[in-house]
């Protein structure tokens, strides 16, 4: 896995822990499978094209696709392979990137034509040892326009013997018409896990010893890339002296204790406003930055929001033990209430970043959470709001259909429908038990032909005799019977009445809501106490035609965002 150099001379850990295999890959199993079968199977494309974020190891898979094609084994009667030697002078030379066949240009720094025409130049000619002619360009999206027209025609139909590979940190700025002639790979963000695995054996070959936390930090803050990790990796080791805790590695980057930044956020939780200022400022004196405090809060409420949608990923392995027991604690916090933290927090970065004093801003920042953090969310306002104006009551004190219904003899046929009812069933008393339970059972298809299909002349628990909308779906009786009894675990007696349709359920609702004026609406009247000094600003009215075909307005009971302050009357 290391590379070969001069003992005299140090080399960082990200280049002498290059990966020198194809196995040395970390995260990138699609790129080496399709390789593998490509070269298997002798179908090499002419051009490749390599994208990801940095230090994820686009140069280096560049490489190596150069060794695998040009390698002829220690033998010199080899083919290209996916397990290159590293013993042949191909391997050799293109590993130390002193192979004349193998071209490395650096975008950046020869972005125009020029540059390009002077490589293209050379592409008609055969390579001198190697079996191919490789030109590896990095960050190509560096290339200006007239650099990309002019290697069009040549990345087109190169001559047989030259294979291209472009590795980009922006593949967005690549022109289509370049990454339609290459064979394009994304390389993958590596995970913590896979970079503490990377680190441990990195630190194993380097005989240093480390806390399995600090590994977990280096990890985090290397940000899914490995070169970073091991360039973190590095300091640390310098720092700790040969040996890496997780308090030279919170030194070092400045990160807030990760305990302390779970005791914060429970005091944010808790609105605990003077307790919260305590420990904020317990970790700006250990050196914490203020920036960092707040991603971190940033991160564990994505992190508490993530367990609470779902509770399996607490077991995943990127979370550590410490936080997996704080995340058991915290995860309770209903998701609109960290809903709402996230986008104070998030609209706290702003804020801390024009601040003149950045602890003070994050102070102010934080003492707003914590006073809003035990203020009821508006879901929460509208139910309390609910159960004051006994809503539930006044609806039951409405009229409903059975109230609005004849009585009628019940026929013998559902009198042997009448037996006694399982301890467990649902008794369904009127109607409106009806409506409730498909509601309840998701069955909206349903419940709209019910209400708006048929019309009830009778009806009690296990019997109902309906009248049928002409417009009627014929399964809707036997879906009817069948979800009741399904559900009610009782069989039901439904007697169809021939007679007109008459009115409705639909119908029975509209026109109980005609009789209220909308402001004797228990919930306003709630609404309009609580807020003092509120009033309606909007009112929705409908026309509708009775049977006898005059028109009529009545009032439709308004949404919340109707409701202001302002004092103008309608």
């Amino acid at each position: 896995m290391a590379e070969t150099q001069n003992n005299n001379q140090y080399v960082a850990l990200a280049r002498k822990y290059r990966p020198q295999r194809f196995e040395d890959l970390l995260g990138q199993d699609a790129l080496v499978q399709t390789l593998t079968n490509a070269i298997k199977n002798n179908r090499l494309h002419h051009a490749y094209i390599l994208t990801g974020i940095r230090g994820v190891g686009k140069t280096t898979t560049a490489r190596l696709i150069a060794r695998a094609i040009n390698c002829i084994g220690p033998d010199g009667k080899g083919g290209p392979t996916i397990h290159p030697c590293g013993e042949c002078e191909n391997c050799k030379a293109i590993a130390a990137d002193r192979h004349i066949d193998v071209i490395e240009l650096d975008a950046a720094s020869k972005t125009g034509v020029d540059d390009m025409r002077e490589i293209l130049d050379g592409v008609k000619y055969k390579p001198v040892s190697a079996r191919y002619k490789v030109y590896i360009i990095d960050e190509v999206h560096m290339l200006s326009k007239s650099a990309f027209n002019a290697l069009l025609k040549t990345l087109e139909e190169p001559p047989a013997h030259v294979k291209f590979i472009f590795a980009t940190t922006e593949i967005r700025k690549v022109p289509v018409t370049i990454l339609s002639r290459c064979q394009r790979f994304d390389l993958e963000r590596l995970s913590i896990e896979t970079l503490t695995t990377l680190f441990k054996k990195v630190l194993a070959a380097e005989k240093i010893d480390a806390e399995e936390e600090a590994l977990h930090l280096v990890a985090r803050a290397a940000d899914g890339s490995a070169r970073d990790g091991l360039s973190m990796l590095d300091q640390a080791i310098v720092l700790g002296d040969g040996k890496i805790t997780a308090e030279t590695v919170k030194n070092m980057l400045g990160l807030a204790d990760r305990q302390q930044s779970f005791a914060l956020y429970e005091k944010l939780l808790e609105g605990d406003v003077a307790g919260m200022l305590e420990v904020l400022q317990a970790q700006y004196t250990a050196g914490a930055a203020p920036m960092i405090i707040l991603q971190d809060l940033i991160d564990i409420t994505h992190l508490l929001a993530k367990v609470n949608i779902l509770p399996s990923f607490i077991e995943d392995a990127s979370i550590s033990e410490n936080d997996r027991e704080m995340c058991k604690k915290l995860c309770v916090a209903p998701i609109g209430i960290l809903s709402k933290i996230w986008q104070m927090l998030i609209k706290g970065l702003a804020e801390i970043q024009y601040a003149g004093v950045q602890i003070d801003a994050l102070e102010m920042i934080l003492m707003r959470i914590a006073y809003s953090a035990s203020l009821p969310t508006p879901a929460d306002v509208l139910k309390d709001l609910k159960k004051k104006s006994s809503l539930n009551n006044a609806h039951v004190n409405m009229p409903t259909a059975e109230q609005q219904v004849s009585a009628v003899t019940t026929p013998s046929s559902a009198t042997l429908a009448m037996e006694t009812f399982d301890d467990d069933a649902v008794v369904l008393e009127n109607t409106d038990d009806l409506l409730k339970l498909m509601t309840a059972a998701k069955q909206p298809l349903l419940l709209f032909a019910v209400k708006h299909d048929m019309s009830f002349k009778q009806f009690r628990h296990g019997y109902m005799q309906v009248a049928l909308s002409e417009k009627s779906d014929k399964n809707l009786i036997a879906n009817l019977r069948k979800f009741l009894e399904t559900e009610t675990k009782t069989a039901w007696v439904i007697d169809i009445d021939y007679e007109p349709l008459g009115q409705t359920l639909a119908d029975l609702e509209s026109l109980s809501g005609d009789k209220k004026n909308i402001s004797e609406y228990p919930l306003v009247k709630a609404i309009l106490s609580e807020f003092n000094g509120a009033k309606l600003d909007t009112i929705i009215r409908k026309a509708v035609k009775e049977s006898e075909g005059s028109e009529f307005e009545f009032f439709a009971e308004p949404d919340l965002n109707d409701i202001t302050d302002e004092t103008e009357e309608e």
